[in-house]
C-alpha cells in the first residue's frame, strides 16, 4: 500500500491533512526542525497531536533534520526521550551524530533519513539501512529511472520516500548557504530566509564568464517581470500517478509545512483521489483534468515535474515569472452543526450574499453554488460574513460535513 505523507505546520493544518486523506503527517517540535519559521508544536502540543492522529489511524513523523552543534546535544537528548514516550512513529534525521544518538538513546525508534542527506545512489541508501534506517527520503534531483534503479538494488525492507508536490530548492537537496550570506540565518538549522525567491536587478553586465573560459558566457535571462536565476518552479506530479505508483516508491510526500491549511487540504484531497482511482483498477486508470484545476487553486509558483523527467544540468526548473500564483480565497469551514436546511460555518475570509462559491468535500473536487440565506449565530439576516472566525449559517445545495471547505469560485 502506498502512503500519502502530508505536511502539518500546526494543529489546524494537521487536522486538515488527516481529514482530507493523509496516511501519515510530518511535523516538528519547537527545536531541531528544518522549518523554524513554521508554527510548529511544543512538546505538550506534539503529544496531543500524536494522540489525535493515532485515534484516526494516521502516523506521525517528527523532523529532527537540522545539523545540531555540540552545545545543543544535551537538549536534543531531552527531546528524543520525549518523542519516544509520546509514541511518535518515526524520526526524520539527516545528521549522522543525531542518528547515532537516537540509536543509543531510543533504539526501537523508527528512523527515516531526510532528503537533506542527499541520497542519490543505492549504495548510500543501503549504507543508511545498515546503520538502522527504516526509510530513506531520496534527493529531489533524481529521475524516475534512477529511482527505479535504486529500488532494484536496495534491500526490499528499506522503504523509499519521494517528494511529489510542492516547493523545490535551487541548491542541492536544500543544502544552501545563500541565506547565511545575506542575513546570517542558517538554512541548515531551519532558519532559511529564502533569498532565492527575492527579486534581483542587473547591477552588473547581464552575462558573465569564468576568467579562464571567457568564451563560455553565462546569461542572466531577464523577462519583463525581472531576472530569476535562482527561484525554482514548484513540483506537481498529479498527471503522472501511474508512473509514481509503479516506480517502487513507498511514500509520496507533499511539501508545505509553511503553507495554509487550505493548501494542505486541497493537496491531500487531490492526490488521494488520484491514488485511489489508480488502485481501483490500474489498467483502466483515467486522469481527471479537474485534479490539476484543484492544485492550481492553491498558492504556488509555476508548476513542473521536478527532475523526474528532466536532468538538472539541462533544465534547472527556474521560474519565468515573479512571485506566487495566488490561491482562491478560503472563505469558511463547516462546523458540522445544522439548523434545518441551513449549515453553520466558521469564517476565514469575507463572504457576501450571492457570491459564487465552491465547496470541497473529502474525495470530491470543488462543486459550485451561490451563497444565499446568510444569518449570524443570533439568527439575524446578514449581507456578508466579514469578521474573522465569526460563526454564521447559510444554505448549501449539497450534503455538508464537518471540515468541508468553502472557497471562492469561477463561474
Amino acid at each position: 500500500m502506498k502512503e500519502l505523507l502530508c505536511p502539518a505546520g500546526n494543529f489546524e493544518k494537521m487536522k486538515a491533512a488527516i481529514l482530507y486523506g493523509a496516511d501519515a503527517v510530518y511535523l516538528a517540535s519547537d527545536m531541531f526542525g528544518m522549518r523554524a519559521a513554521a508554527d510548529n508544536f511544543t512538546l505538550e502540543e506534539l503529544g496531543e497531536a500524536v494522540k489525535y492522529a493515532h485515534q484516526r489511524q494516521v502516523k506521525v513523523y517528527v523532523t529532527v533534520n537540522t545539523m545540531p552543534h555540540t552545545c545543543e546535544y544535551e537538549r536534543l537528548k531531552k527531546y528524543l526521550k520525549a518523542y519516544d514516550e509520546m509514541g511518535v512513529d518515526a524520526l526524520i534525521i539527516s545528521d549522522i551524530g543525531v542518528l547515532t544518538l537516537t540509536k543509543e538513546l531510543i533504539p526501537n525508534m523508527e528512523i527515516h533519513i531526510s532528503t537533506q542527506a542527499s541520497i542519490v545512489s543505492a549504495q548510500t541508501a543501503t549504507a543508511f539501512y545498515n546503520m538502522g534506517a527504516k526509510r530513506v527520503v531520496l534527493a529531489r534531483e533524481l529521475s524516475l529511472k534512477e529511482i527505479k534503479e535504486i529500488r532494484a538494488n536496495t534491500p526490499p525492507e528499506l522503504e523509499l520516500e519521494c517528494f511529489i508536490h510542492g516547493s523545490m530548492c535551487i541548491s542541492y537537496s536544500g543544502r544552501c548557504l545563500l541565506s547565511n550570506f545575506y542575513t546570517g540565518r542558517d538554512a541548515n538549522r531551519g532558519a532559511c530566509a529564502q533569498p532565492c525567491r527575492w527579486n534581483y536587478t542587473n547591477a552588473a553586465p547581464i552575462t558573465f564568464a569564468e576568467e579562464k573560459r571567457l568564451g563560455d558566457n553565462l546569461a542572466i535571462e531577464e523577462y519583463k517581470e525581472g531576472s530569476f536565476v535562482m527561484s525554482s518552479k514548484d513540483m506537481c506530479m498529479i498527471e503522472h500517478i501511474p508512473e509514481l505508483m509503479e516506480s517502487g516508491i513507498d511514500s509520496f510526500k507533499i511539501e508545505g509545512r509553511m503553507k495554509s491549511a487550505y493548501y494542505t487540504a486541497i493537496c491531500a484531497n487531490t492526490y488521494k483521489m488520484a491514488m485511489n482511482e489508480y488502485l481501483k483498477n490500474p489498467s483502466e486508470y483515467k486522469y481527471n483534468p479537474l485534479w490539476l484545476r484543484e492544485l492550481e487553486s492553491v498558492s504556488h509558483r509555476e508548476y513542473a515535474t521536478g527532475f523526474y523527467f528532466d536532468n538538472p544540468m539541462d533544465n534547472p526548473q527556474t521560474v519565468t515569472q515573479n512571485g506566487y500564483l495566488r490561491e482562491k480565497a478560503y472563505l469558511c469551514v463547516a462546523t458540522g452543526e445544522k439548523d434545518g436546511e441551513y449549515t453553520y460555518f466558521t469564517q476565514r475570509n469575507k463572504l457576501c450574499e450571492n457570491d459564487y462559491c465552491e465547496i470541497i468535500t473529502p474525495g470530491q473536487c470543488g462543486r459550485g453554488f451561490v451563497a444565499t440565506g446568510l444569518y449570524n449565530d443570533k439568527g439575524e439576516k446578514i449581507e456578508s460574513a466579514p469578521h474573522p472566525s465569526m460563526k454564521f449559517k447559510m444554505k448549501v445545495p449539497f450534503e455538508v460535513k464537518e471540515g468541508d471547505i468553502v472557497r471562492s469560485g469561477d463561474k
